[in-house]
């Protein structure tokens, strides 16, 4: 690796100049291939990373902190960024030791940052034989932890596939092996390779390619089932209707943000049951149609209990779906700036909606449970909520990558606080799992002798000692069974879903 190196002589460093001159290239141009990397272009995305970031102010951070942050590439390493020095240590050796560049001078941070990678890289073999792509998500991940420990960088895919031609595909199934060390299937992806060849959920697989499962070690089994680019594999399935044989191709997979299932009953007209994955247009897209399409039901279950999101207007329109022109949520960037997010359309349905809340509920979807809440519109049931209710600034990058600062904080449309809190259930789950238990709280309800405290209310609440009180289910095939089963009693009594509504 050739690095100039960088001489300050003491007359310029003792100069009054009133605008500091900027340093020349670390890098010789005839040699701009260094380690397999193009050093210029390197240079040249983080230079551009630096100089939007300064845009957002940092995220309350600044490029000291950036920069310093590449030590967690590597445990050996230690970096100092100072007001004169950008220093690596390599364990007890000084490796790299450079003059910081003029402030504003984002070419000469991006060469520095460029050459500490090449330093890292000469001394860290996993840094070594990452291809540009990785390179890229593992670099900029660590200087984005720095800024914002929930931000990230989104490398470019068309860049991906053009450096290395690779796309994650899959056929499509999840499972575990049995006793017999065959693969019994418990999932199907809906519209993937083995659904559309009728694969079902139970089915054994027993043979790939003509070579008995129980003799396939898991990474050959696992590569059958995903890897890069397409594959095909000739299956040979044991089914309740006989032996069948099918080939798969792999494919990319695209997962749906929202899932709906239709629990009919020709007197109710039945409950849908709408399982959010990601707060989004798709996702609001997805329950806008089938609220459309199922006009008679007599309520709905909002799962809640796995979905996140950071696009506000998305989560806007998903709730407005349920509350129409009501705030949904407040966007907070500095202490005395506040956007209030508001529906732009009138609600489509009136039916009772029961909310279900876990750990797992963050960002945007927060925001969505408290706008049910606040405006008596749902039941929230379920575990307290993460309380991590930020939204990130997208920023576009010149190498058609991106990145996500999280540096939006989320309240309720109220103006409630949820970061750092979030929003609790009405109805604990955790605490009525057993039948007698079910029996007991909804005669209590019934009684109007259901004394729980809403502690969306108390801001002086302790919050372990709610979530102690409210632990996490700690088995999702327990709490899928017990959730819907309380669910369906409350939106299927009236009186008990309207005293719920009203705590």
């Amino acid at each position: 690796m050739k690095i100039k190196k960088m001489f300050l002589s003491l007359f310029l460093s003792l100069s009054l100049c009133v605008t500091p001159s900027f340093a020349e290239s670390l890098f010789f141009s005839e040699e701009p291939i260094q380690d397999g990397l193009n050093v210029f272009e390197v240079s040249a995305t983080f230079a551009d990373i630096y100089q939007k970031l300064d845009s957002v102010n940092w995220a309350g951070k600044n490029i000291n902190i950036a920069i310093e942050s590449l030590e967690k590439l590597n445990t050996n390493a230690h970096i100092a960024a100072t007001d004169e020095r950008i220093v690596l240590v390599w364990k007890d050796a000084i490796i790299a030791n450079y003059p910081r560049p003029a402030k504003g001078d984002w070419n000469s941070f991006g060469e520095i940052t460029t050459a500490l990678i090449l330093k890292l890289r000469a001394n860290d073999s996993v840094l070594h034989n990452a291809s540009e792509s990785e390179m890229y998500q593992m670099v900029v991940d660590s200087l984005m932890r720095g800024i914002d420990e929930n931000g990230r960088y989104i490398f470019s895919r068309k860049a991906e596939v053009e450096e290395d031609g690779r796309i994650l595909t899959s056929v499509g199934l999840e499972g575990a092996r049995d006793s017999k060390g065959n693969y019994r299937i418990t999932g199907v992806y809906k519209d993937s390779p083995a659904d559309n060849a009728g694969i079902r959920e139970g089915d054994l697989i027993s043979k790939i390619d003509g070579k008995f499962v129980s003799q396939m070690s898991d990474a050959e089994l696992a590569s059958v089932m995903s890897g890069f680019n397409s594959g095909t594999s000739k299956l040979k399935l044991l089914t309740p209707a006989g032996n069948k044989d099918v080939v798969l191709r792999r494919a990319t997979i695209i997962l749906a943000d929202a899932d709906v299932v239709h629990r009919s009953n020709p007197e109710t007209g039945g409950i849908l049951e709408i399982v959010i994955h990601k707060i989004s247009d798709n996702s609001a897209a997805i329950v806008n149609e089938a609220l459309a399409k199922y006009t008679d039901i007599s309520g709905v279950v909002l799962d809640l209990r796995a979905a996140g999101g950071d696009d506000e207007r998305a989560a806007a329109k998903l709730a407005g779906l349920f509350i129409g022109q009501k705030p949904v949520l407040r966007i907070v960037e500095t202490a005395k700036d506040e956007l209030e997010v508001v529906p732009g359309g009138d609600a489509v349905t009136d039916v009772p909606v029961v909310v279900l809340l876990s750990d797992t509920t963050r960002g945007t979807a927060e925001a969505v449970a408290a706008a049910f809440y606040e405006n008596e519109r749902g039941v929230l049931v379920g575990t307290p909520t993460a309380g991590d209710a930020r939204i990130a600034t997208r920023i576009d990058l010149n190498n058609g990558g991106a990145l996500e600062v999280m540096n939006k904080s989320i309240k309720t449309g109220n103006g409630g606080n949820l970061d750092g809190r979030g929003v609790f259930p009405i109805v604990c789950l955790s605490n009525i799992r057993s039948a007698s238990q079910q029996n007991a709280f909804f005669l209590n309800v019934i009684n109007n002798n259901f004394n729980a405290q809403d502690f969306n209310q108390n801001s002086e609440i302790n919050l372990d000692d709610v979530k102690r009180g409210c632990p996490v289910i700690t088995s999702g095939t327990d709490e899928d069974a017990l959730a819907y089963a309380v669910s369906a009693k409350i939106l299927t009594d009236k009186k008990v879903y309207n005293r719920l509504v009203a705590e």
